[in-house]
């Protein structure tokens, strides 16, 4: 592959990725549910999913 054609895949890939995690986010947001968030200092937290889909 060429570059031109990684950089085009890698974006096509990213898209992807971010239009299914807003999905999983509307579908939990809808069922009132809560997702699991890996804090920066170690550890996680649970945090509703009708919260993390409103920052988007």
């Amino acid at each position: 592959m060429s570059n031109r054609e990684v950089k085009n895949f890698t974006r096509k890939l990213e898209n992807g990725l971010q239009l299914a995690e807003k999905r999983m986010l509307e579908e939990k947001a809808l069922r009132n549910e809560t997702i699991v968030v890996s804090k920066a200092e170690g550890g996680f937290q649970y945090i509703p999913a009708k919260e993390v889909l409103a920052t988007l």
